[in-house]
């Protein structure tokens, strides 16, 4: 019997090479953010230049990377990733996040991560999930870099589930809630997570991470809510 050609995630035509995921002409179709602040992430008139928001208060961490905006195809994958077990997109979406990375690294100058970090879950919701989604995407990420992964970040408490809370609710909510378990003074980091909305999470990591001694943070997402 001969074996089931993979097939593109959009357009379910066979793909000439499998772990892509997508072809060469739904990848070219995906939506294109607007402009976006190399800092916050959020909609500027400069990709090259902080907004006037990172001006008047930077955010902690010095670069964010994003695929796109939570919309579809993007925001159908995560949620099957994340709540309906489809692991078998964990690798398309990397290379998504992988090739977004690539062109602000050309553009932007961005220094090589020395580790990759995912954002963590409480022991408890990783249990009842099964896996977490952002080390499903930071695993084959710190490989194709050849860089370090770890899971050197802890959730200390679990607390309530941020999307269904205030941005000043999801401040509170994370203050003291991570922990650092690895040693990260002078390396260029790269926190990986699957959706940023208001930053709080990515934030309060960065936080933490730079007060330990990391020389910079960058955080990649596959959604920045714009």
């Amino acid at each position: 019997m001969l074996p089931m050609p993979a097939l593109c995630w959009l357009c379910q035509l066979p793909l000439r090479i499998a772990h892509h995921g997508l072809c060469s002409r739904c990848l070219s179709n995906l939506a294109t953010p607007p402009p976006l602040c190399p800092r916050c992430g959020l909609p500027a008139t400069s990709t090259s230049l902080p907004c006037g928001r990172c001006l008047r208060s930077p955010p902690a961490w010095q670069a964010l990377v994003c695929v796109g905006d939570y919309q579809p195809p993007l925001r159908h994958w995560v949620h099957q990733l994340k709540f309906s077990r489809v692991t078998a997109l964990r690798v398309m979406l990397a290379r998504l996040l992988l090739l977004s990375w690539l062109h602000a690294y050309r553009t932007r100058a961005l220094p090589r991560p020395d580790i990759v970090l995912c954002v963590p879950l409480h022991q408890r919701r990783s249990w009842q999930r099964g896996y977490n989604q952002t080390a499903l995407l930071a695993q084959p990420l710190a490989r194709w870099l050849g860089c370090t992964f770890s899971h050197g970040l802890r959730r200390r408490r679990q607390g309530a589930v941020q999307h269904q809370l205030s941005a000043q609710q999801r401040r509170i909510n994370l203050r003291g809630a991570f922990q650092l378990e690895i040693a990260v003074r002078g390396c260029h980091i790269a926190l990986i997570d699957d959706v940023v909305t208001t930053g709080s999470t990515v934030e309060e990591i960065s936080r933490l991470l730079l007060a330990q001694g990391a020389a910079s943070v960058q955080v990649w997402c596959l959604c920045r809510t714009l």
